[in-house]
């Protein structure tokens, strides 16, 4: 079976060379490394260097926001075309196991989509990550099922499914007919991929032994950052499934007054800014 990585990429370079290192340590290593670069023209010469050397796929961003549902579509458009049977997607923060490959593979079936357990790392020590220690340094995410070593569960909630790391088959891939490019920068277009797949009776298995470290870089909790990408997106996922997804950060940007969700319209949008009072002036 000859496989390919898919990573998307616009800065995060140091994560991105700390991946390649992973992957070239992995007790199997892939046929192809595919990298999209969104708008970020570094890349290329960065990406070509080590081992294993990247196939540089470029995008341009769409009209500001990061294109990564197109991303997704390009690299795999890559993948296959170089002859892959099974794509691999790893988020650029995501540094592989060494048996995050060879699980993959093992588990990979037809009508199936494979997602293996992500550790979210703490900040790096004096001297960055080593790969040999990873596994000390965090736990797989709780919220997630965590299979042993060689084990498959099946029949997973789409509604979990993320796209850190996950691998399908080239013809499920071709079946599920990719990511809905309706969405563009965070959010939304994950959940709407796995539960497109389920739509189309690909079943969501969590693969043991598959694990994926994410290198740990400052952020919001909820990430107000992409809040105008989350309202637009939820909106196109309500649209399409007829329900909200990402309801969790949706209530969370409204306890801190930043969302309201109207009722009548059954649609959330941004809050209005709050006027300023100011004190009354005294002489």
């Amino acid at each position: 079976m000859r496989t390919a990585v898919i990573t998307l990429a616009a800065g995060r370079h140091r994560h991105l060379l700390f991946q390649q290192a992973g992957l070239a340590r992995g007790e199997r290593v892939p046929d192809h490394y595919v990298v999209v670069s969104m708008d970020d023209p570094a890349i290329g010469p960065l990406a070509t260097r080590r081992d294993p050397a990247a196939e540089v796929v470029t995008l341009p961003l769409a009209e500001g926001r990061l294109p990564l549902a197109a991303a997704r579509n390009e690299g795999a458009a890559r993948a296959v075309a170089l002859g892959a049977d099974l794509l691999v997607f790893l988020d650029v923060d995501c540094v592989p196991g060494p048996t995050l490959l060879e699980s993959y593979v093992n588990a990979a079936r037809d009508w199936a989509l494979l997602c293996g357990t992500v550790a979210h790392l703490p900040p790096p020590p004096r001297g960055g990550y080593r790969l040999d220690e990873l596994h000390n340094l965090a736990q797989p995410h709780p919220a997630r099922p965590i299979p042993a070593h060689g084990q498959v569960l099946r029949g997973g909630d789409p509604h979990l499914f993320w796209s850190l790391s996950f691998a399908l088959t080239a013809r499920t891939w071709k079946h599920v007919g990719g990511f809905c490019e309706a969405y563009t920068g965070y959010g939304g277009e994950d959940t709407d991929f796995a539960v497109s797949a389920a739509h189309r009776g690909v079943d969501l298995w969590w693969v043991g032994g598959a694990p994926a470290y994410h290198q740990h870089h400052p952020t919001h909790q909820p990430p107000v950052q992409h809040i105008d990408d989350i309202l637009r997106n939820g909106a196109i996922y309500k649209g399409r499934w007829g329900s909200w997804p990402m309801e969790g950060w949706l209530r969370a940007f409204e306890a801190r007054g930043l969302a309201v969700y109207d009722h009548a319209a059954d649609a959330w949008r941004k809050a209005e800014p709050r006027p300023l009072v100011r004190a009354p002036y005294a002489p």
